[in-house]
């Protein structure tokens, strides 16, 4: 089976970014003079990697289907479950419109009362959405910020290795497309700096000419200021550079608030572990929204995940560093917690424990990077 996007420049191939060519001016005329004077240079944090910069190193698994996440209601005996979940690396991103398609089937039932399986960033944007709409919402999970899956993600906005790109259809690229549009609203309506939401440029770095755009980009509109740089427009050493503006989304901020704002709400939070489908059924609410990501496996017996290790090595913050960059596989995000330096995707690897080789590979490749920069 042919994997989806996988690396960064992937994503950007796969969402229609890699096929802009517009270029910047580089320059502009004063008003009322001929006089032609040029913009400011933009300045550039370099990173600083080094080993004795490192603070830790964390692993997890996006919970990956090959043929996309899944949003539907089924009944089971007396209750309504309605899913939504399998997100792969697009949990995040994707979160408030797979939310608003799930609470779209949840309200349908004419219920007011809703159980919501799940603390991540899934769970918590649909349960503040039917709280929105005047739903009763308990939330249960076995675990709860920081401890989720959402917790490990880089969360850069960018729906990253989400489907197979062989099992991509019509329909779902509709789906897709609809979610991202929904969720990237919501994201642009919260108060940015209280949910540790920023506006970031990025900068894809490529050895070779990116390709030419082919089609319409369902979602190319939600990756605004995107230009090809000309080798005097970026320190960066590869000689194709790519920019355009996006949302990072700092989890440890975002899930917190999220939380809070669930209980200010009125909402319940239920920690525990529901081991069996009849666990689920016993639960009080007639109406249950399934957001547990992997744990669907073994909850709902569906077969169709191919878990997907990440792993993350994070340097000491760096206040002054305000872009990400992204090469190949490897990426770096600048957070408040550390800086971030990304590039795996272990496809079928289950285990949390740190792959030293890939650690090793991450460091000293973002070390060539920034070193490099001029």
């Amino acid at each position: 089976m042919k994997p989806g996007p996988t690396s960064r420049r992937d994503v950007l191939r796969a969402s229609g970014l890699a096929a802009l060519g517009v270029s910047l001016t580089g320059c502009a005329a004063s008003a009322g003079s001929s006089l032609v004077l040029p913009e400011p240079r933009r300045r550039f944090a370099r990173v600083r990697v080094s080993e004795d910069r490192i603070i830790r190193t964390v692993v997890g698994l996006r919970p990956f289907r090959p043929a996309g996440f899944v949003v539907k209601a089924e009944r089971l005996g007396p209750k309504t479950v309605v899913h939504n979940y399998g997100h792969g690396g697009g949990g995040v991103t994707l979160s408030w419109g797979t939310a608003e398609l799930a609470v779209d089937e949840a309200w349908a039932t004419g219920e007011k009362r809703f159980a919501v399986l799940g603390c991540g960033a899934v769970g918590l944007a649909t349960a503040r959405l039917l709280q929105q709409r005047g739903g009763d919402v308990t939330i249960y999970a076995k675990d709860l910020p920081p401890n989720t899956t959402s917790n490990i993600a880089g969360a850069q906005w960018s729906p990253y290795t989400v489907v197979d790109d062989d099992r991509r259809t019509p329909e779902f690229e509709e789906l897709m497309a609809r979610a991202a549009h929904l969720s990237h609203r919501r994201f642009q309506q919260l108060p940015r700096a209280e949910y540790g939401i920023r506006w970031l440029e990025n900068y894809v770095l490529s050895d070779h000419p990116f390709p030419p755009r082919s089609g319409r980009d369902p979602i190319g509109d939600l990756f605004p200021d995107a230009h090809e740089l000309r080798p005097s427009e970026h320190p960066f050493a590869s000689p194709y550079v790519r920019r355009f503006t996006t949302l990072l989304i700092e989890p440890p901020i975002y899930l917190a608030a999220l939380v809070r704002d669930v209980r200010l709400a009125g909402g319940r939070i239920v920690v525990g572990e529901l081991a069996r489908r009849e666990d689920v059924l016993a639960l009080p609410e007639p109406v249950v929204v399934n957001c547990t990501g992997l744990g669907a496996r073994a909850l709902f017996g569906d077969d169709g995940f191919v878990p997907i290790k990440g792993q993350l090595t994070v340097l000491l913050p760096q206040d002054e560093v305000d872009y990400i960059a992204l090469a190949g596989d490897l990426y770096m995000f600048p957070r408040r917690d550390g800086i971030l330096l990304g590039g795996t995707h272990e496809r079928g690897v289950e285990t949390l424990d740190v792959n030293e080789e890939a650690r090793q590979g991450i460091v000293a490749g973002h070390r060539a990077l920034f070193a490099a920069m001029r």
